[in-house]
Order: structure tokens, then sequence, then C-alpha cells
């Protein structure tokens, strides 16, 4: 359906304004792409005579999903999003209470589902794998990258492979029964991949009952109704409860150990276990705390560096307690080194702002370049929020950009010793062409000593 027809049918350029809840620009706008965002499909799906083709017109007749209300025969679970899509396929993994509801995001990483799965960072978010086979090195205790999952759920296109992998102790579907987390297969994932692409974050909805009874439109209403991961904070859902000591490395050890250890409080906004590795193997004594920890608990344990970690939701929610205290480690004049959410917090404290992305990036294959020599690596991230690079003071640099996108993904104060990345440079799963930042963090470290 053309711009100007659904204009017509919400009543005019200010009546579609006000349904949508946005200015009259955005709507000339919208006449000039011709075509509507879909955050507001939503709105406009309630209105008679719009259907969901009539504002996707760009997606070829064969690639649009069947709307209906009717299950199909064989399916046995429903992923129903914000804009109106009803999706069906088949269930896998834990039953749903009701229905799992969380921001549908996209994963491009090739393996390493089971620690995308207990990334921390992916709390709030229904999880698409983009990789078609998922399940065929099945699951085991040592992949776990925290005690629990925090993902609300799992899309994938084929159903579930069995496993074929000597490392093995549990099928995924298996293990995610033991972890309450349910899934869908039998999925477009190229459809919901492009759907965010275009039209950016949106909530959705899985439901895999155990009974077989749909509510569709208590689904719809639930994933219209969501906030979204703007303005949550969710470290405090994922954070350790209280201190802890890590000493566990990487699984293959470096040639030699450092005979000098430093002494690190890793500050926990939902840290992977490999960050943890690659600090001790790095030359760190690791001491964990939870987000929350104040300067002076942090300051507790004498460290001689502090290491913000990766954690999920908005930084700006999260940065109300955790800013406070890294300032406070800041004037206490001690490295800090954070990555991810830690990285934005640790932005928000020297003066910046953070804002959410379109897209996020979310994969294991990120090229991002080093500003100071050039290189490009390529990168593990998992992130839905940026540092704004025009908020930077004047005393904070730049220091690695994304090859995507253009959005930050590195910055370095240069009057405190203070570095960090958006991306993960421990991986896990990913290339590890980024641990040269943890030994740059140590020998940090190892000249403020001297």
């Amino acid at each position: 359906m053309d711009i100007e027809e659904i204009i017509e049918k919400a009543g005019g350029a200010e009546a579609l304004a006000g349904l949508t809840g946005v200015g009259t620009e955005a709507i000339r706008k919208w006449r000039q792409s011709r075509a509507i965002p879909g955050k507001h499909w939503a709105a406009l799906l309630r209105l008679p005579g719009i259907s969901l083709s009539d504002l996707d017109p760009q997606t070829p007749q064969e690639d649009r999903p069947t709307v209906t209300d009717t299950c199909p025969e064989g399916a046995n679970a429903a992923l129903v999003l914000a804009d109106g899509t009803v999706l069906w396929g088949v269930g896998f993994g834990a039953h749903t209470d009701g229905a799992a509801i969380g921001e549908l995001c996209f994963n491009t990483g090739m393996s390493g589902y089971q620690e995308t799965l207990t990334d921390p960072s992916f709390a709030g978010q229904i999880v698409t794998f983009t990789f078609p086979h998922i399940g065929n090195v099945g699951t085991n205790a040592e992949d776990d990258e925290a005690q629990r999952v925090a993902a609300r759920g799992v899309v994938v296109k084929e159903d579930v492979t069995l496993p074929a992998n000597w490392r093995s102790t549990q099928t995924l579907a298996t293990w995610m029964i033991g972890q309450n987390l349910p899934g869908i297969s039998g999925i477009d994932t190229r459809l919901i991949t492009r759907r965010l692409r275009d039209g950016g974050p949106q909530t959705a909805v899985l439901a895999f009952p155990k009974d077989g009874h749909f509510d569709l439109g208590a689904l719809r209403t639930q994933a219209v109704s969501w906030p979204g991961l703007e303005g949550m904070d969710l470290a405090k859902d994922v954070t350790c409860t209280q201190s802890y000591s890590w000493e566990l490395g990487v699984w293959q050890k470096p040639s030699a150990e450092r005979s000098t250890r430093r002494r690190v409080v890793a500050v926990d906004y939902g840290a992977k276990r490999n960050i943890l590795r690659c600090l001790v193997t790095a030359g760190c004594d690791v001491t964990v705390v939870p987000a929350t920890a104040t300067t002076e608990e942090i300051l507790r344990h004498n460290p001689e560096g502090v290491f913000l970690s990766n954690g999920p939701g908005d930084p700006a929610a999260t940065g109300v307690y955790a800013v406070p205290a890294i300032k406070g480690v800041l004037d206490a004049d001690i490295p800090v080194f954070g990555i991810c959410l830690g990285h934005q917090l640790l932005a928000q404290a020297l003066g910046a702002k953070t804002y959410k992305l379109e897209r996020g990036h979310r994969g294991a294959n990120q090229p991002v370049k080093d500003l100071a020599s050039g290189r490009v690596e390529i990168t593990s991230q998992n992130h839905g929020f940026a540092v704004d690079d025009k908020s930077l003071p004047e005393d904070v640099i730049i220091t690695h950009t994304s090859l995507f996108d253009g959005s930050n993904e590195g910055i370095r104060s240069t009057k405190l010793d203070a570095f960090s990345v958006q991306y993960h440079p421990e991986a896990s799963p990913g290339p590890s062409d980024s641990f040269y930042l943890f030994e740059r963090f140590v020998a940090l470290m190892d000249k403020k000593a001297a």
C-alpha cells in the first residue's frame, strides 16, 4: 500500500503522527522514503484495512510470513512480534509458563551457541541465530559463561541437530529444559534479520505451552506493551551477590607464567567467565565484586587495577549507581580497563553519553579498526547501546571504530590510566585478535608499580 494511502486511512498526517507518537517532521520523512519504520507498525495494524504486507511492500511475496490465528498442522509454538507478525514453528527446550517476552535480536556467530546463550549480556533478549545448524556439538558444563542463562528464548531455522562432538554431555534441547529456556525452530530467520535490520529492534513473545493453547490476542498485547530495554537496569539481575576470588586461567596455558602478579578487582555487571580466565592468564589475581559495589567496597581489596565487565541493559540506567563508584576509583588514580557495558560506564564516568543503536552488534565477525596502528581486528560483540563520540570530552580520545557503521569501539583518557573497548577481547566464541588488551592493562599496572 502506498504511503499516501496509509496516511489517508489514518485520517491525515497529523492523525498518523498522533497515532504513532511522532512529530509531523517524521511523517514528512516517511513520505520521502516511501516507508514507515517497523517499530510503528504495531500501532498502524490496529487501523481497519491495513495488513502487515501493506506496511512492508519491499518484502517479496514469497518471503512474507503467514499471519494467521490458526495454528498450522505440526506447529506447537509461536513467535509473536510487536508489529503484529505471527510466526508458527516447532518448540523445543522448556515449555513456557504463559510466554517468554523480550527484545528480539539476531546473532551472526557461526559457533559457540552455548557460550552465547549463557552470556549475561543477553538478559532480556530472545536470540535469533542466523547460522542454520544449531545443536551439532551438544552442550557441556565447561562451556557455560555464567551460572545461569539470562536470555529469554531461542529462535532457529532448522530442527535442532543431535550432537556429534566428544565433549558433549547433553543435547541442546535437554540442556535448555534444565535452564528453563524455551526455543522455537522452523522460523524464517532471514526474514527476522531483515525486519530488525531495516526497522530496528522490537519486542517479541515466544509461546511454547504444554497444553498447545494460544491466546494470540493476549500475546500481541504483551508484545506491544513491553517497554523495551531502553531505561532498564539489568546488571542487578545478573551480577554476583557477594565478592569472590577467581583463579582459573584459559584452557591453553601460556608458555611462561608471570612471576609478579597484579591485584585486580573485577566489577561484575554480568561478567563472562572467559573474561576472568583471560585476566588470570595475563597475570592478574582476580577478586570479583557485585555491580552495586561502592568505591569504598572496591578499594577495600587494595587493587592495583579495576576491571569493568560486560553486561546487559541500558548503561544510562546502570550508571546511576555504577558511575559514582567508577569516578571514585579514577580519583584514586588506579588503572581502569572496561569492555562492553564497562566501556559505556567508563565513558559516562569520564563525561560522555550513550545511546541505543538502531540494530546492535551481535556476532563473532565484527571488523574494528585500531586508529593508532591502522590494524583491523575481527572481534566478537554483543551490545545494543554505544558511546556517543560527539559527547566525549577533550581529554578522552577515540581509539577504535566499527568498520560496519562507524560507531565507537574504544576510548582512552589522556589524563588518567583508563581505557576501554566496546567489543569482547576474550571472544568465546570468536577470534582472539584482541587478547593484547588484557596485556596492555597489566602493563599499565606494572608501570604504576615501578
